[in-house]
Order: structure tokens, then sequence, then C-alpha cells
């Protein structure tokens, strides 16, 4: 996992251990780069090492969950980026892609990471087959660099660039996306994160930053592209563009202070959960949270085009679950529409189905897990181009969970800039659960019917309002 340098002077050396990475560089003529920063993509969707600055001010970099941070360079005291708006292949998780809309390769695209005070300067280069313009979630910003096209700009045209440049006055966690039809364009993807670090690079120090964007997608089964229309009927639930189980674990050494930010640009709000420890949510994109206003949390639910930091001692070794709390949004494509078999006894439809289906196999008479356990015991037909709606497996069987869902894994003796997947959690002897052998005593019940008893209702049409 090797890191990213900043593309000033970027030697040949640098250009392999970047393409290593899954980052390339574009190639350009010397009199292009006098005009514009090189373009730099990546195509992985692993989590990348944090960019570290060779310079500019210093400052704790972030770890893109999933991603990446972008590169610049330094000209005449300006910090220079370059974003290329354009069509990428997303792999969502192993086993299925989407066709997505995004920035250098990615979708999300890259985190741009700037300081307090910088002067940042953005080429946007156009390569998506529409208009579109880039605004700058949250940030104070001269009205022209907003980004809200028709209003505080011309839209850029396919096949053009334009140029933002403004201060980065206010430390803090925000996002960058479209603001010309939008609808269509973030539904496809069309996003990424942005850390403005402060000055001082003491301030709220943390030992491991982790940040990522909670998007949506429909995407059929069988197909590749989402389904722009849609509004709240979403069939995958991503972080950061991933779903569960190709979304990479948070991995922290014991006793670390972490902080995880967390931005949401879907449809609804996700209650984000984090078990076995209990953070503080420490800024918003409105700014950091006064340590007087702050208290203990196990869940922070995140609103529509907001973000959220929070921050934790990470005191208790093992793999523990972190996720969106809305039961739905932990499940991948295929669970919509589908009826509640539980209770339903389907032995004799398996033959009549089996001979004009002669892969079916009957699922859910007793829950949905039976889908996770036999996707982990044996290869299950699916369509094309998609991905069953819980998979994943650990140490123990099957873990019954898909879409916005990943590990933090807490270890002892990392090195500090080493985010490599640890592996299993190995526990002491006598911490599992287990099976209790003795005896367990029966309770009777009276046995569930369908039948309902008559209830007469009476309805009387109020005449007034005193009641209310």
């Amino acid at each position: 996992m090797d890191t990213p340098k900043s593309t000033k002077n970027i030697t040949r050396r640098d250009f392999f251990k970047l393409a290593g990475a899954g980052i390339a560089l574009t190639a350009v003529n010397k009199v292009a780069l006098a005009a514009l920063p090189e373009i730099v993509t990546a195509e992985k969707a692993n989590t990348q090492a944090p960019l570290h600055p060779d310079n500019g001010r210093p400052y704790n970099p972030v770890v893109t969950l999933n991603g990446w941070s972008l590169p610049w360079r330094m000209r005449n005291g300006v910090k220079e980026f370059h974003l290329v708006a354009e069509p990428v292949i997303r792999e969502m998780a192993p086993g299925m892609k989407a066709h997505l809309w995004g920035y250098n390769g990615q979708s999300p695209g890259p985190t741009i990471e700037v300081v307090e005070g910088d002067r940042v300067r953005i080429f946007v280069t156009n390569r998506l087959p529409e208009k579109t313009s880039v605004h700058w979630h949250g940030q104070r910003v001269p009205n022209g660099m907003d980004g809200v096209s028709g209003l505080t700009q011309p839209a850029i045209p396919p096949g053009k660039t334009y140029v933002y440049e403004f201060e980065a006055k206010r430390a803090g966690t925000f996002m960058y996306h479209p603001h010309a039809d939008e609808m269509t364009q973030m539904a496809m993807g069309l996003m990424g994160s942005w850390v403005t670090h402060p000055k001082n690079p003491k301030f709220m120090q943390v030992d491991r930053d982790f940040i990522f964007l909670l998007n949506a997608y429909d995407i059929e089964p069988g197909s590749y592209t989402p389904k722009t229309n849609t509004m709240l009927d979403f069939n995958l639930w991503t972080f950061n563009s991933r779903v569960f189980p190709g979304i990479d674990p948070l991995v922290v050494n014991k006793n670390d202070k972490v902080r995880i930010r967390v931005g949401n640009l879907t449809m609804t709000n996700h209650p984000i959960h984090l078990h076995g420890h209990e953070f503080q949510v420490t800024g918003t994109d409105g700014g950091w949270v006064p340590p007087s206003a702050r208290w203990p949390e196990v869940t922070t639910d995140i609103a529509v085009g907001q973000m959220r930091a929070i921050e934790f001692v990470a005191d208790e070794l093992g793999d523990w679950a972190f996720h969106c709390h809305k039961s739905h949004h932990t499940m991948n494509a295929m669970g919509h529409d589908v009826p509640n078999m539980i209770g339903v006894k389907q032995h004799d439809l398996v033959k009549k189905v089996g001979d004009l289906l002669p892969d079916y196999m009957a699922m859910g008479e007793t829950g949905m897990a039976e889908m996770s356990e036999m996707a982990s015991m044996m290869e299950m037909p699916l369509p094309e181009n998609t991905l069953p709606m819980m998979t994943g497996t650990g140490q123990y069987g099957a873990i019954d969970m898909g879409g916005m869902f990943t590990t933090l894994k807490v270890r002892e003796g990392l090195a500090k800039n080493d985010y490599q997947d640890t592996g299993p959690y190995q526990h002491p002897k006598g911490s599992v659960a287990y099976e209790y052998v003795g005896e367990v005593l029966t309770v009777t019940r009276p046995t569930a019917t369908d039948e309902q008893s008559a209830v007469e209702v009476q309805v009387r049409k109020p005449s007034g309002h005193s009641g209310h």
C-alpha cells in the first residue's frame, strides 16, 4: 500500500510507485504542464495509504475508506488540483461492477486535503456527456465559486475545463458534488470528500483519521447502470460506492484515538452505529462541536447533506461491527419485492418449479439467513452482475450482512502507517459465546393462528376542534 506523492517533481520511480497502487499519471507535454496540473487517476477500489504532504503547510492526513487523496502541485504559493469528471467503472464488491460517473477514475472521487488558510486552485475538466459544475459543500467561498450552474456560474460544457479559486477559510469536513442536473449526476455517483485541516496540526489531533461518503444506487440485477429517477427504493446502500463484503475494515491500534468522518449524499438519513465503544460527535460540516456540547453515543443519525465526525479511544481489542442501523441498508441487491415466506411450506413446489427452473431452491421458510448460509457452502446461481442480499463470511461462518457494513479492527503493535487487514481476531480462551448443554425448561404457549376475532369498530366524525 504505497503512499501517493505530491505531483510536484514526479520522478520515474514515483510514477511506478503510483502505478503499483492503482494510481496513474496521464501523459501530457511540458507546454500543457505549465498551465495545468497533471491528471492523476486511480482504478483500484482498495484503501490507499495516507498522503503525507511534502510541501505546503504540514497536516495530519486522513485515510479514505476504499479510496485515496488527490495529489497537488504548488505554484506561486497556490495549491493546485486537477479534477476530471468522467464515466467510470466501479467495482462495488467482488463479482459486481457498476457503470458510474465520478472523478479521476473513481466514484466517489479522490479526497481533497488542504490546510486552513491555503489558497486553492482547482481545475475541473468535464469529460461527461452533459454539462456539469462543482459545489464545495459547506465551505465559505466567493459567490461566483459556489458552483450552482446558471445561478453563480455558467455550467461547464462537455470537453471544457473551468477553474475554481478560493481560500480554504475554515477547518472542517466537507464534500464536493455537482449542482447541474444533480438528480442524475449524484445518482450516478458524482461526488467526493474534502478535508480542510487546522493550521495547528496539534489541534484536535488523533492517531487515525478515516473518511467516507454514504451513497445509494438502484441497479437491477443483470444491469450495470443505476436508475437515476429512483427516489427512495434503492437496492444498494454503500460506503464510498462499495458494499459489504467489498468494504475494507478500519484498522487501528489499541488505545489509538480514532476519528471517523462520514458524509451523507443519499436520499435518506442513516443511523451509523459502532459496536464495542462509545464515541462523541466532535464535528459537523458547520464546524467543530465545543466539548461542552458533546455527549457519549454509540449511534449517530446522519441526515441528507450532513457531515459528522465521531471520535473515540479504541481500547477494546476485537473485530467490531460498524454499520447503518436500518436493517434494509445492510442488505445488497435483490432485496425488494420479495414476499415473506416464513412458515410457508415450499417442498411440494420445488419439483414443479424445478422442472421450469433447474437451479431453483426454496428459500425463506425459516428466514432469509438461509441465503447467506447457502452462499457460504455452495455456488449459488445469480443473474449476471449482481450480489446476493447477504454475503461474506467470518471465522465462525456466514455473516448475514451486506450494504453499509464493515468492521473496526482493533489490534496491538501495528506500525504507524499500517492499515492492512489483519485477518480475524484471535479471541482469548474462554471469551467467545458458547452453547449451553444443560437442561432447558419448556414453555407452553397457545398456538398462533391466522384467525382473528371479529371486532366492531364505530367511527364518529369529529364536529369541532375542542379535542385537539
